[in-house]
């Protein structure tokens, strides 16, 4: 086993400029975010599918009320990660296994909420199904229903309930485990050692993206199954987490007097990932923690260039979002090609911004 880390230490080392005590940490750093990924590029498709099935003209409200939970749940979790007696690799795991469950019980919902498709026999495979011509697949898990005219009211209370939340609840799981996770890795690695590091971090999460999008493709048949493949995912994400932290052996000198001065601290210094409590949490949080941010970003120019970035950023995609469901929704009636074409569309994706970040980010980040 051991020889098996200093192998992977040696390849990690010769594509990145790492030093012996950041290897851990970086792995795991990688590793979180190729799972978190992988598990919502493989539950995406689903949920775009699910959408479409509301009707095309609903698409508005549902990316409405993505925004105003994503609005309410940032700052709940940034009070999560001030709480007392929690240490911050802790809570990441939690956030990770909650949004796990999560897709479990998702899955069960789906289930109950189709009509006609809880038995097991329309999502299993055998020879006869794999026998079957396109025309027959098509037939099988058609929903019957013309995407493009489509509303709520075409079904029932439950159908429509559980395909909002999947909808709303992905936009979460998305913001919340991905700025949950680097605000742990920046807690971890200060400005010198982001510079060279963080392409590798979101290199992981690139593949991932990669990983996520070509199974759902290859595996568009299981249906609403690849649930509780991303919930796996997301276990191996709260697993991996638990390894962001600092290596004992090299804290930051600047630390020092503090522990010398504190035994409580110099206790938890020796083991950060272990510790019951972080420096942060020796203080009672208090409920104005959770818009801090928001504080900061209103006093900054640099942060609000960055939040106006970002926004923009979004407008843009949810335009091109839009149109992609229009084109999709209106060319192909089967539910089932419609999760592969997503999923195709989101490998294709994956596929040039790995290639982007192999020549342009990955040369920009050499130069400096």
């Amino acid at each position: 086993m051991i020889n098996k880390w200093f192998r992977v230490e040696a390849i990690v080392s010769s594509i990145v400029s790492v030093r012996p005590h950041e290897i851990s940490a970086l792995i795991y750093s990688s590793s979180c975010f190729f799972f978190i990924l992988s598990a919502y590029f493989v539950v995406l498709p689903l949920r775009d599918e699910g959408a479409i099935s509301l009707g095309l003209t609903n698409l508005p409200e549902l990316f409405l009320g993505s925004l105003v939970l994503t609005l309410i749940a940032a700052p709940v979790s940034t009070l999560i990660f001030s709480l007392p007696h929690l240490s911050k690799d802790k809570a990441l795991a939690l956030i990770h296994r909650f949004f796990s469950v999560s897709l479990v019980v998702f899955f069960i919902l789906w289930h109950f909420s189709s009509v006609g498709n809880w038995s097991p026999s329309n999502y299993k495979v055998s020879a006869s199904h794999l026998l079957k011509s396109k025309e027959e697949q098509k037939s099988v898990i058609n929903q019957g229903s013309s995407a493009s005219s489509a509303t709520w009211g075409d079904h029932g209370l439950f159908f429509i309930s559980v395909r909002i939340g999947l909808f709303l609840w992905v936009a979460l799981l998305n913001l919340i485990t991905i700025s949950s996770t680097w605000a742990r890795v920046i807690d971890v690695m200060d400005n010198e050692s982001g510079s060279r590091l963080f392409g590798f971090i979101g290199a992981g999460a690139t593949l991932g993206q990669l990983f996520g999008s070509l199974f759902a493709a290859g595996m568009a048949w299981m249906g609403p199954f690849l649930l509780l493949f991303a919930a796996l995912l997301m276990e191996l994400a709260a697993q991996s987490s638990k390894g962001i932290c600092h290596d004992p052996a090299h804290l930051p000198v600047e630390m020092s007097p503090i522990i010398e001065a504190n035994p409580v601290q110099k206790c938890e210094a020796a083991h950060p990932c272990s510790s019951s409590k972080s420096y942060t949490s020796l203080f009672k949080p208090r409920i104005w923690v959770m818009f801090e941010g928001l504080q900061l970003i209103v006093r900054s120019r640099y942060l609000l260039y960055v939040s106006l970035f970002l926004w923009l950023s979004a407008v843009v995609s949810s335009f091109f979002y839009f149109q992609k469901v229009n084109v999709i929704a209106m060319t192909i009636s089967s539910s089932l090609e419609r999760r592969r074409l997503f999923a195709e569309i989101n490998s294709f994706i994956a596929v040039f911004i790995l290639a982007g970040q192999l020549t342009i980010t990955y040369r920009d980040v050499s130069l400096h």
